[in-house]
């Protein structure tokens, strides 16, 4: 982990820079040194960064703070500046955290979807009334993915025509009222091509195409169209509308899909209650995706344990079905095995990624990840019975583990299990700091722990599956 050193004098020059400072600042070094703050960064006083600086400097207090910088270019980056008073004015140290960021809010993004997809789910449980389950929908789908306008428009075989059922958004009556056909305009053609097509920039020219036509009076800058089919039959269009430039990543793009499948879903389900029934396993498959999606962004920012999580959670769910575990219950350990580390999105970079021995205050923050994911995961309701894995399974049999030190059977069944293989597991994988441990010597590692660690039971199972 590479730290930026400056100190900084009291009329705000650059009495010390290292090389990692002019890195970060990406500036040549002779450009810093006795040259101001507001020399090299105009515009500088004017943040919040500086603020927390001066207060520095005037109080002669200490502080540490997570500061986002923005480049000439407009680009920006993330630092974790510790900062403190010397005799020549401030000491700072500056690690740059944008890796970390990006990857804390692309999970973040994750569970805001998941929400929504949670939100939807109950909507279309909770009523038959199609129109107040599609306000959910388009609400939510307006919110998450950040648009103006959103759309359905249900098919009419008899006429072949897009007609409007539902609009959220700020817009005008012509919305509402629209009557398209198959196969015309950006809608029309999403129909008939049954796939998603993208309009991120509207001619102005397009006074033949209805459609268009009204979304040009709405100031529209992209438009977004995708077909709800359900069964293999088309059923309507799902249209998001933007008044600014906007071009999606496939991410994006993707759960846009997932959305009109839902709406797509819904409005089939309010014909039919069987159907309902079977789109609930859709949403089911929705829900484990993106806690996939979660799990993987979790593996890429602790490279050590890549393709980690999936080995253990195969082998957890192996031995929770030896166990006798329901197929419910199965449901929940998958969950919670593919989430174990959740809460590390709250340990920092230089902690997690450290190569060396962690210190004993390093490893007090590091031991507060299991309660970071209870944190994180208790406000999602359909989460509370995948829990236990991620906050408990680094309690030990003998009460000596954390956070809560609980003992023996108080340890929920499915994380002394988890516990095991999450053992297991790591030894038999390479690390920075040591290469993987022979089988034999990782199977008299866990004799070793058995009855202080690790469930005897469970350890007996264990043994007797690798066995096989």
């Amino acid at each position: 982990m590479m730290e930026g050193c400056q100190v900084i004098g009291f009329d705000w020059r650059y009495l010390y820079v290292n090389d990692v400072v002019a890195i970060q600042g990406r500036v040549e070094k002779n450009q810093l040194l006795g040259r101001t703050m507001m020399e090299v960064y105009p515009g500088i006083d004017e943040t919040p960064l500086f603020v927390t600086l001066r207060q520095c400097m005037k109080d002669r207090k200490s502080a540490r703070i997570e500061s986002e910088f923005t480049y000439a270019d407009g680009k920006t980056s993330w630092f974790e500046l510790s900062i403190e008073p010397v005799s020549e004015g401030l000491f700072i140290l500056s690690v740059d955290i944008t890796e970390r960021k990006q990857t804390e809010e692309s999970v973040q993004q994750q569970l805001n979807r998941l929400k929504s997809l949670r939100a939807i789910d109950l909507a279309i449980l909770g009523t038959t009334d199609l129109r107040l389950t599609l306000k959910t929908i388009l609400e939510e789908t307006k919110n998450r993915l950040h648009a103006d306008i959103v759309q359905v428009e249900l098919f009419n075989p008899g006429m072949l025509v897009l007609e409007s059922i539902a609009t959220t958004g700020n817009h005008t009556q012509e919305m509402e009222t629209l009557v398209c056909h198959l196969g015309d305009g950006i809608n029309g053609k999403a129909a008939l091509e049954r796939r998603t097509i993208i309009l991120d920039r509207i001619d102005e020219d397009s006074s033949a195409d209805p459609f268009l036509s009204a979304v040009i009076k709405e100031d529209a800058r992209a438009v977004y169209s995708t077909p709800l089919i359900v069964k293999g039959n088309l059923i309507g269009v799902f249209n998001i509308i933007f008044r600014t430039a906007f071009k999606a990543d496939q991410d994006w793009i993707e759960f846009f899909e997932t959305l009109a499948g839902q709406t797509a879903m819904a409005i089939d389900s309010a014909k039919s209650f069987e159907e309902l029934q079977r789109s609930n396993l859709d949403l089911a498959l929705a829900y484990d995706t993106t806690i996939e999606g979660w799990s993987h962004a979790l593996d890429l920012r602790d490279k050590e344990t890549e393709g980690h999580t999936l080995r253990v959670t195969q082998m957890t769910l192996k031995l929770a079905r030896l166990v006798g575990m329901s197929s419910s219950e199965l449901v929940h350990v998958r969950r919670g095995a593919l989430l174990h580390d959740i809460g590390k999105m709250g340990i920092p970079d230089n902690i997690l990624l450290k190569p060396d021995k962690l210190t004993q205050d390093e490893w007090d923050i590091m031991q507060m990840h299991p309660t970071y994911a209870y944190e994180l995961l208790l406000p999602i309701t359909y989460l509370h019975s995948a829990l236990d894995i991620p906050y408990c399974h680094h309690e030990k049999w003998d009460g000596s583990g954390y956070p809560r030190g609980l003992q023996g059977e108080q340890i929920p069944l499915s994380a002394r299990l988890f516990a095991i293989v999450d053992v297991w597991d790591a030894l038999r994988s390479d690390r920075p700091y040591r290469q993987a441990w022979a089988e034999e010597r990782v199977i008299d590692h866990i004799h070793s722990l058995n009855k202080t660690h690790f469930d005897p039971k469970a350890v007996e199972i264990f043994l007797q599956t690798i066995n096989q």
